[in-house]
């Protein structure tokens, strides 16, 4: 059985609960209060020597951490990772794009927002929301023409880009201004279901500011 030491409100373990689901994949969820130091005791970080969620343990005692990493490891063999070369590598190429343009950028401003962070990080404000901006529109560029990420079928660069892109209006961009991203978010979120909630930081009392 898989263990997935899981933060409902981080999107990055949403991104793992979303394919673990839509490939039926039975698994057991230990929950880490990041807030209080769970990632960081020296029996989490032998998991993940970087003290971050997610991070999967597999059925022969090993570990496997940082959330694209994971979405690799489970996607083998299925669909959501295509066996064609090029196509795998365009795979690849979102998946470095999500963890370098989207995570780092709106996902570390829809923190900050959430939780009551904004002002302490006055000074990186600006320059992350116009990374952001270049990021969404780098994204519109490249579904002008296409209904997902990497051809005509939902993969894993479609659930990894979506995670924080889709949460964009939480931190101030208007979603609205790049049409054919709005048009992948409704096709992306109608592939995936309704059953993988966002999660607000509000349910764990320890995230604020």
């Amino acid at each position: 059985m898989l263990t997935l030491y899981d933060y409902l409100p981080s999107q990055n373990a949403w991104k793992v609960r979303v394919l673990l689901g839509l490939l039926g994949i039975s698994y057991e969820t230990k929950p880490v209060s990041i807030f209080e130091g769970e990632s960081h005791t020296d029996a989490f970080l032998k998991l993940n020597p970087a003290g971050a969620v997610p991070v999967l343990a597999v059925e022969n005692g090993q570990a496997i951490a940082e959330s694209n990493a994971i979405l690799i490891c489970v996607a083998e063999g299925t669909p959501y990772l295509p066996a064609d070369r090029l196509a795998r590598a365009k795979v690849m190429q979102w998946l470095f794009f999500e963890q370098y343009y989207v995570e780092p950028v709106i996902g570390s401003l829809r923190f900050w927002t959430l939780t009551g962070r904004l002002e302490r990080n006055r000074a990186l404000v600006a320059g992350k929301h116009e990374a952001g901006v270049r990021t969404l529109a780098a994204l519109e560029r490249s579904l002008d023409e296409t209904p997902f990420l990497v051809g005509d079928v939902l993969t894993i660069a479609d659930i990894a880009v979506y995670a924080y892109s889709h949460r964009a209006e939480d931190c101030g961009f208007s979603l609205a201004d790049y049409p054919a991203v709005s048009a992948w978010i409704e096709r992306v979120g109608a592939a995936i279901g309704p059953g993988y909630p966002v999660h607000p930081y509000s349910v764990d009392p320890y995230s604020g500011g």
